[in-house]
């Protein structure tokens, strides 16, 4: 997901608005190539290059459809496809993180995908992934690759410190904390302070969430939450547990110590195993524990169940939309995913991609293993836009610039107004 958490691909806007978009590129001639237009948003450095080739890949199996390729920042993706398809400008295929998904359904952006050769291989992939891709009863994408939420350590900072498995609460990863502090001097754990996405953890550990969709209400200031929250600002201050860092670098300062050996453990999803693999504390590979996230005193542990899907624009032609269909089948197939998981390292979702060469990949079997915590998001459209009021509210709580209370209190309101219909 990125989740505009490591929105590192770099793409001069000026290329963006040059590329022509499905339903209205004049380089399609009738009795020529159908030219479509897909918006990846994938990291520019280490995923870009294996789709840019897979699209070749494709172009040759396929010569009468050409493929516009255009890597779009993630964090700048969703806003843009938005404005562009309400303008009937969208591009064919999106790359679509799934929280979008059923906002752009909702909208009538996406075109349904039932019953088509996109959707060809359905029994496939794995179920809890096609339902998040699924609104109102239809299906508006295909599941391409998919992420959780992971503990993820040190494990010779943890050997030296004694620590001979992975903690399971959040109370033991605090103990666990503080013992590789006293044997090795480094801290033991950094949480994230800026992003709710990370602290949505604490809310599953306590057996809750944002919002309780099916009865409409908005549970972040229950007791519950409460006490899930406050966990997670008791994992800021301890012997071991790094400070708060609420500075619009903190992702990239938490990954920098992580990944060369300056904090045992961070909580991280596998979008950056093959940035864990370029640090200095990880060139051996089998260095990399990964474990399920802490669980809380309810006595559960889960993360969120993110990824991307790849969905067609419902504005686009026939001709386009059935070239845009094909494409979708050819980039989700067994073959395909393999291919992207050997070069990007991230996770395939349909079972019959985790080949023995994928699974060899150490990266890649510890997060299959802890696929089985992740709790897919509710199908709200709105959904994924609730975790913004809480980035501003939880940095500020972080920082001591604001107490649990009133956090929490000013978060919910800002809530109550992207989903005015829930009770509080």
């Amino acid at each position: 997901m990125r989740r505009g958490i490591a929105a590192t691909a770099l793409v001069a806007s000026v290329a963006l608005t040059a590329s022509a978009c499905g339903g209205s590129d004049s380089d399609s001639k009738s009795d020529g190539p159908v030219t479509i237009t897909w918006w990846d948003t994938s990291n520019a450095t280490n995923e870009a290059p294996t789709y840019d080739a897979l699209v070749k890949d494709f172009e040759k199996a396929n010569p009468k459809i050409k493929v516009k390729y255009v890597d779009v920042p993630f964090d700048q993706a969703q806003n843009k496809f938005d404005t562009a398809a309400g303008s009937k400008g969208a591009p064919d295929v999106l790359r679509s993180e799934v929280g979008w998904t059923p906002a752009f359904a909702k909208k009538g952006y996406f075109l349904p995908l039932d019953g088509t050769e996109a959707l060809a291989d359905q029994d496939k992939f794995q179920p809890n992934l096609i339902k998040q891709a699924q609104y109102d009863g239809k299906t508006y994408g295909v599941p391409l690759v998919t992420d959780t939420l992971a503990l993820v350590y040190n494990k010779d900072l943890f050997k030296k410190a004694g620590i001979t498995k992975a903690p399971t609460t959040w109370a033991e990863l605090k103990t666990a904390a503080a013992k590789v502090k006293d044997k090795t001097g480094v801290d033991g754990y950094w949480g994230s302070a800026t992003q709710a996405y990370y602290a949505q953890t604490a809310l599953y550990g306590e057996g809750t969430d944002t919002v309780d969709a099916t009865a409409k209400k908005i549970t972040i200031n229950s007791p519950a939450a409460i006490k899930g929250y406050a966990t997670w600002l008791g994992m800021f201050s301890g012997k071991g547990l790094h400070k708060a860092d609420t500075t619009a670098d903190a992702y990239a300062h938490i990954q920098d110590a992580f990944v060369n050996g300056k904090v045992a453990a961070i909580i991280q999803g596998p979008w950056e195993i093959t940035n864990f693999y370029q640090g200095s504390a990880f060139k051996d590979k089998a260095n990399l524990g990964i474990a399920t996230v802490p669980g809380g005193s309810s006595g559960k542990a889960g993360a969120p169940t993110g990824g991307h899907n790849l969905s067609v624009y419902a504005g686009s032609d026939k001709a386009h939309q059935e070239a845009a269909l094909k494409f979708v089948n050819f980039m989700t197939s067994a073959k395909t995913q393999e291919a992207i998981a050997l070069k990007n390292s991230t996770l395939p979702t349909r079972d019959d991609a985790y080949t023995d060469k994928v699974k060899a990949d150490p990266g890649i079997a510890g997060y299959q293993g802890v696929l089985a915590a992740a709790q897919p998001r509710p199908e709200l459209p709105e959904y994924s836009s609730l975790w913004a009021p809480l980035d501003t509210e939880l940095t500020k709580m972080a920082g001591g610039k604001e107490s649990l209370d009133k956090g929490l209190s000013n978060a919910e309101t800002a809530i109550s107004k992207l989903v005015p219909d829930f009770s509080k």
